[in-house]
């Protein structure tokens, strides 16, 4: 019936994934650090120069008035300039990085309080075509929406709206946009798409960032994923480390006290600091992971199996009792010793001993340990490379 278990397989020297990972993980962290403040100018870098290619644009519509005698060249020079001028300044402060320094590191508060006022003054100096320099507004605060928090968006929204107001109620002026003849009707028509164009760019520069997110957050959970993974595996081996095995064992102590059955095995390697000795510390570290490598192998998908410390290693056998778990531990035995050990140093041979105890239903982790350890130093008193089970401790309530 344990045939079921993982079939045996080839048993090849590697470092173990934990390391590698660990390694490569590191060292994306290390390239990555000093390249953040860099990503920052370069993600700030389109949103200015959309800026300043809508501020051109609203430069051409002014002119185009200006031709129709709407207006004066003068005031599309003096908008223009002004709004060239303030995106120049803030591209200025973020290529130098200085707005790095800022929670609102892309500026968006003064720059949306400044392109306010700029629209104001505007409608106020400007009031025949004063409704499209209001539609600005509301492309302002529509960009400003996708960087702001509600607290930014909040004072935005209330410097513009008292702006309006006072516009509206403390002055005379007409507010309007010419619409007597054909060409003012076209114009107004290009200001209006214009508008209409500017909205759906925000938009999408909206998705992008959502979609952007999404990635992000896709790749962060997959990150913690691995951070977990890594916490809970042991350097050398690629088994569980000492402390993840001991929660396995409390689960499955839990489990059994429900009514499930379990056992676990403290398997220690014969003789290893004779290798250590003779062989040197890298082979001994060989040994440990080719030993690993091999248990991981062989065992099933519900097993689990830690370092437990040094040479010593913790297995965790979920649904089996200790007839059953004494079988599973003695072909691991065999496996072992039938690995050609002098593949990695000549007249170098090893085997296991093992202790193994069934999980009772008021055991501790402690207790439990303590009737393994006991067999497997029985194990090692007949002459090791054996596995001996624990007497099991009867109890009455």
């Amino acid at each position: 019936m344990w045939e079921s278990s993982r079939k045996i397989s080839t048993v090849v020297t590697m470092q173990p994934a934990a390391t590698i990972g660990t390694v490569s993980n590191q060292t994306a962290i290390r390239g990555n650090t000093p390249l953040q403040p860099a990503r920052r100018v370069s993600q700030r870098r389109p949103a200015y120069i959309a800026q300043a290619v809508s501020h051109v644009l609203d430069g051409a519509i002014l002119f185009a008035y200006a031709g129709l005698g709407v207006t004066t060249v003068t005031t599309g020079l003096v908008y223009l300039t002004l709004r060239l001028a303030v995106i120049g300044v803030t591209f200025f402060l973020s290529e130098a990085r200085v707005s790095d320094r800022l929670r609102d590191h892309y500026l968006f508060v003064p720059l949306s309080l400044v392109s306010i006022t700029i629209q104001i003054g505007a409608i106020y100096l400007v009031p025949q075509i004063g409704f499209y320099f209001i539609a600005m507004i509301f492309v302002v605060l529509g960009f400003g929406a996708l960087r702001l928090n509600v607290r930014q968006i909040g004072i935005v929204w209330a410097y513009a709206t008292f702006g309006l107001a006072v516009l509206f109620l403390m002055t005379d002026k007409p507010i309007g946009l010419p619409m007597e003849d054909a060409a003012d009707r076209a114009l107004a028509l290009a200001c209006f798409v214009s508008t209409l164009a500017r909205c759906v760019g925000a938009s999408l520069y909206g998705s992008s960032m959502r979609e952007t997110l999404y990635r992000r957050s896709n790749d962060l959970a997959a990150a913690n994923a691995r951070i977990e993974e890594l916490a809970q595996l042991d350097e050398l081996t690629g088994a569980y480390n000492r402390r993840y095995v001991m929660k396995c064992l409390v689960d499955e102590i839990a489990k059994v006290q429900r009514g499930a059955r379990g056992c676990v095995a403290l398997i220690d390697l014969d003789h290893f600091k004779r290798i250590n000795d003779r062989f040197g510390h890298p082979a001994g570290d060989d040994v440990l992971r080719r030993f690993a490598s091999s248990l991981l192998a062989n065992i099933r998908m519900v097993d689990k199996l830690g370092r437990y410390g040094g040479e010593e290693f913790l297995l965790v056998l979920p649904d089996t009792n200790l007839d059953q778990a004494v079988q599973i531990v003695e072909r691991q035995r065999g496996i072992i010793a039938a690995i050609d050990w002098p593949s990695l140093s000549s007249d170098l041979a090893l085997t296991l001993s093992a202790g193994v105890s069934e999980i009772g239903p008021y055991d501790t982790p402690e207790e439990l340990l303590a009737r393994a350890d006991r067999a497997l130093y029985r194990a090692k008193d007949a002459g090791r490379n054996r596995v001996l089970a624990a007497a099991q401790r009867r109890r009455f309530g």
